[in-house]
Parts: structure tokens; C-alpha cells; sequence
């Protein structure tokens, strides 16, 4: 999703460029520009901070942020809209436009100390998005993202309907709602609502290694409604009684179901299986 002004000036605003939104990126420009505030004063973005913006769309978070920021390293994927960009903004010198995917971007080369990430996410990129930017060296000291409401609930899921991605995003992460936004705040309306996500990374590392951690993760979710101790078994290629045995030893109920599991209780597991067993994880 991207950015906009406020009310009925966002399809003429596009109109005036010649930009038609393309639904295959996701393009939905906000029109509200209290949820834009909302996302900068979550993030606490302040005069001595360094900003890394995805999707920068027509520049409308872009501007609010060198009001505030020191540097703004703006990403944006659309030739288009790259080129809209430079003509309203190329000239600011606390702004540098990257043009790409945001998935190939290495914040490592621009930026040599702690950045915040704000950004509107599509759908399609939540997922790697969110992961990328949590494991990558150098990674932000907190997230700011506008994404579907859907998506944000998964994220910040308790134990019992936890998921895949709920799970890994919370291994490495403090995730907390900030605001929801009706699909009416944007131009074109998506038929689903949105939600301003925040995940503050933790500083200390996990007890396990992430390496070990998510194919049994993967493979505990890997069988959608059967209990831990098939779905483990069918995954990583174990015993019935191998399985059973590191769930005992785990403290978990081997009926449980994957959507059950604490996060801590998947490291415990882990711990488990790692340590009596580490050839069994593929």
C-alpha cells in the first residue's frame, strides 16, 4: 500500500501523473493523513533518527518524515512512482530514493547505525518482508508497518491460534497493534481493512538457533488439525515413538495441536530434539 492526500484529491492527484494503482502490487494510496501521524508518533520518530521507508508510493509519508527525521532512505519498487518521486522530492538532501525490491535491499550498506522502518506492506510481501528485516545483521530498532487487519491478528496471535507466521515473527519480536484502519482511509478501497503493526526486535538472542527453530516449527504446522506428535513425525521424518518421547521430555502433551504451542515452548522442544537427536532435523 502507499500514500496520498487526504479526501477526493487523490484520484485527481494520480490522474495529473498519468498513474493508474496496479492491484498485482498492491497499490492502495491512504487519503487519511491522521493514520500517517499515528505511524510516526508510534515509531517515536524524532530529529537525530535515520528512517527507512518501503514503498514510498507519491511521497506523502516520505515528506512527513524528513519534517521529522534527520535521513530518510525511501524504497519504491514502481518506475512510476520512482519517477514522481524525484520530480517532488529528488531535490531534498536529507532524502536518498532506492529504487528496487524491497526484498533485495541491504540496509547494511546504508546504514551504519541503529534506522527505524516504516513502510505500507502488501499482502503478497508481509510474510517475507517481516522476516527479512528481523534476521537481516543490522536489522531496525522497530517497525512501523501499515498491513491487512488480517494478517496484523495473525502476528500478534496468543497460544491457541498461533501460526506459522505468528511464530516467527514473534521469535524475534515484541508485536503490538497500534491502530486499525477501514478500508474507506484509502483510494482505491481494498475489500479488507488494515491495521498499523508495530514490532519492537528483541535485543538478547533466542535460546535456540533459528536454524534449528523453524523446520520444527514447520513441521509441527506441517499438518493442518492432526495432533503435535503426527505432524512432527510426518515432518521430520521421526518414529511415532521418537516423537512421543522428545514431547515428553519437552513437557508437551503430544495431542496438542501446533497452534497451541507457546513460542517458548517450541524452543523448549527444540532444545529437545536438538540435543539427543540433531541428524533428525532436516
Amino acid at each position: 500500500m502507499h500514500q496520498d492526500d487526504p479526501g477526493g484529491t487523490v484520484p485527481a492527484r494520480l490522474r495529473q501523473h498519468g498513474f493508474a494503482p496496479r492491484k498485482r502490487l498492491g497499490q492502495n494510496f491512504l487519503r487519511d493523513r491522521s493514520y500517517l501521524r499515528l505511524m510516526l508518533d508510534a515509531a517515536d520518530v524524532g530529529h537525530e533518527d535515520e528512517v527507512l521507508e518501503i514503498g514510498a508510493g507519491t511521497g506523502v509519508l516520505t515528506g512527513a518524515l524528513l519534517e521529522r527525521a534527520r535521513r530518510v532512505v525511501a524504497i519504491e519498487l514502481d518506475d512510476s512512482l520512482v519517477a514522481l518521486l524525484q520530480s517532488q522530492l529528488g531535490s531534498e538532501p536529507k532524502l536518498e530514493l532506492w529504487h528496487g525490491n524491497a526484498l533485495d535491499f541491504d540496509p547494511g550498506q546504508s546504514f551504519a547505525g541503529p534506522y527505524k522502518l516504516l513502510g505500507n506492506i502488501p499482502y503478497y510481501i508481509t510474510g517475507p518482508l517481516v522476516r527479512r528485516y528481523l534476521e537481516v545483521e543490522g536489522r531496525p530498532t522497530v517497525l512501523l508497518l501499515m498491513v491487512q487487519r488480517e494478517v496484523a491478528e495473525r502476528i500478534i496471535a496468543p497460544p491457541g491460534h498461533l501460526s506459522v507466521l505468528g511464530v516467527s515473527v514473534q521469535y524475534y519480536a515484541d508485536a503490538d497493534i497500534v491502530a486499525r484502519v477501514p478500508a474507506r482511509a484509502f483510494y482505491p478501497m481494498p475489500k479488507v481493512d488494515s491495521a498499523i503493526l508495530r514490532l519492537r526486535p528483541r535485543s538478547e538472542s533466542r535460546s535456540v538457533d533459528p536454524d534449528a527453530f523453524f523446520p520444527i516449527v514447520k513441521a509441527g504446522f506441517g499438518m493442518k488439525r492432526k495432533q503435535l506428535a503426527n505432524s512432527l513425525s510426518a515432518g521430520l521424518n521421526l518414529s511415532r515413538a521418537g516423537t512421543q518421547t522428545y514431547l515428553r521430555a519437552a513437557g508437551i502433551d503430544e495431542t496438542r495441536r501446533a497452534e497451541t504451542l507457546s513460542v517458548a515452548e517450541w524452543e523448549t522442544l527444540t532444545q529437545v530434539i536438538t540435543a539427543e537427536s540433531e541428524p533428525a532435523v532436516h
